[in-house]
């Protein structure tokens, strides 16, 4: 087992397994199904346990955040600074696609490659590729109304089809209600999901230890699946993406250590761990024990915060998705033509943010169906996003699930630090004070957080509506049918 341990630890030995997966893939394509095989045994067995441990942590960390000082004003500051880092990601996007330019001044052949693709959207490869890590996806029923995918009527429903959103708002209402009862009532419940957390925990660092038999059967997959030429095609998009999510998860490091009073390279070896998980897992919850682990035990951030952020960021704050959002809709304005203004920028940014939110709860390859709000408010196919996308997705999905783990990690670094108000009394502790009079007042910095995130959660409900409605729709109706995608063929090739 420490054998295990070690190696599934180790980024060489993993990076061993991708490019033993690779040759795999490139020269026994038959055998990429029986690898495919076991990726899925490893997600699925991780599902089973992930899901009910974000219910028991999601518990934890509220029955902790609620026993601190004004709980209420700290949750307001989780969601205003949730909004910010959503924000700041989809605008350094914006802003770096805006001047690198991905998808502009493609050589006429690759132009023509990507038209072809674009053309013969919803083929036959597109739906196996999408079928690989399906282990995450949240099984709807069309006939059921899209809010009740919200705000589910049967709690264990929810839970058996492992829809993240409902199983996180069951776990928020019944952890308020449970932290306003007694100790003397509460306690023999609470040594009950004390020992099913810690259950839960073991089973997941077990499972984890086998990482690399989930990196090999993957780049077996996408080897023996994906065409080299796709790749090469699409270098202008993943050479800009790739190391801008690094760029980022390297700041956010900075950031992290510089809360903690730490230097780089001793957050980056606590954070090791969930960050390796990240990186090859298609599971963002996966990584829920490490990282708790990790902020809490080793940098020395509150557990009850961590224990409350981890679960839900790992469903809401998709700081990832809004940076490749937000490329991705400049690539594909890049690729037919369109030269975008300022305004057309900020519908970008703020398509993005609102993208971003309404894939809460999906992961893998049903992310890339959300780029069609971001695409649909500049007129551009959505066809684009489907067909080029998707056959690159698993080189996206590393990098853009590890720049929302560490922006995650930087919210409970910021957040743990308190309220403002308490890092002020700290700071003033050394002086004499009179005695204290209680007032019933707000700051102005009150007021603001109280707004932002108020008109935040209204902008979350509605965009959470309008995400569940978009792909009741395209269950419904399919991307497919989308009649631009003659005409963005017609302009590329027009272009070359």
């Amino acid at each position: 087992m420490g054998f295990l341990k070690t190696f599934a630890g180790s980024p060489a030995a993993l990076l061993a397994c991708l490019a033993a997966g690779a040759l795999v893939g490139h020269f026994y394509p038959g055998l990429a199904a029986y690898a495919t095989m076991l990726s899925q045994v490893y997600l699925g067995v991780v599902s089973m346990a992930a899901l009910p441990l974000l219910l028991v942590a999601t518990f934890f960390g509220l029955r902790q955040t609620m026993g601190l000082p004004h709980p209420e004003r700290r949750v307001l500051m989780i969601a205003g600074w949730a909004a910010v880092l959503v924000a700041v990601c989809a605008l350094v996007g914006t802003m770096v696609g805006a001047v690198a330019g991905p998808g502009r001044n493609l050589p006429s052949d690759v132009r023509g490659y990507l038209g072809s693709m674009v053309q013969a959207s919803g083929g036959e490869a597109e739906n196996s590729e999408m079928f690989l890590i399906a282990a995450e996806s949240v099984g709807a029923d069309p006939s059921e109304p899209w809010f009740l995918q919200i705000i589910p009527d049967n709690f264990f429903r929810v839970l058996a089809d492992g829809r993240s959103l409902g199983i996180l708002l069951c776990a928020i209402l019944f952890g308020l209600a449970f932290a306003a009862l007694s100790k003397s009532q509460n306690g023999a419940l609470t040594g009950i999901f004390e020992a099913i957390y810690r259950a839960l925990e073991i089973i997941i660092s077990k499972v984890n230890l086998f990482i690399p038999v989930l990196v090999f059967g993957t780049a077996a997959f996408f080897t023996a699946e994906t065409d080299a030429n796709t790749v090469v095609a699409m270098q202008s998009f993943l050479i800009c993406f790739v190391p801008l999510s690094l760029a980022m998860s390297g700041l956010a490091i900075l950031v992290i250590g510089k809360r903690a009073g730490l230097p780089f390279l001793q957050v980056l070896a606590a954070l090791k761990a969930p960050a390796l998980i990240s990186l090859t897992s298609s599971s963002t919850t996966a990584s829920i024990p490490d990282t708790i682990e990790a902020m809490s035990t080793r940098l020395g951030f509150s557990r009850g915060i961590v224990e409350l952020i981890t679960p839900i960021s790992s469903v809401f704050l998709r700081c990832g998705s809004a940076l490749y959002y937000a490329l991705l809709a400049v690539f594909v304005a890049n690729l037919y033509g369109r030269s975008l203004t300022p305004d057309q920028l900020m519908a970008i940014c703020a398509g993005a943010c609102l993208a971003s939110f309404a894939s809460a709860g999906n992961n893998s390859f049903a992310n890339v169906g959300f780029a069609g709000m971001v695409l649909t408010m500049l007129q551009l196919p959505v066809e684009a996003a489907l067909a080029l996308f998707v056959a690159i997705d698993l080189i996206c999905e590393a990098p853009r699930n590890l720049l929302t783990l560490m922006f995650s990690c930087v919210l409970m670094a910021l957040v743990s630090g308190g309220l403002p108000s308490e890092r002020t009394v700290v700071a003033d502790a050394s002086s004499p004070q009179a005695p204290s009079v209680v007032r019933f007042a707000f700051t102005r910095s009150d007021l603001m957080i109280a707004a932002i995130c108020s008109v935040a959660v209204m902008l979350l409900i509605i965009v959470l509506g309008i995400g569940v409605g978009m792909r009741r729709t395209a269950d419904s109706v399919g991307w497919g049918g989308f009649p631009a995608a003659t005409v963005a063929q017609a302009n590329i090739e027009t272009r070359q």
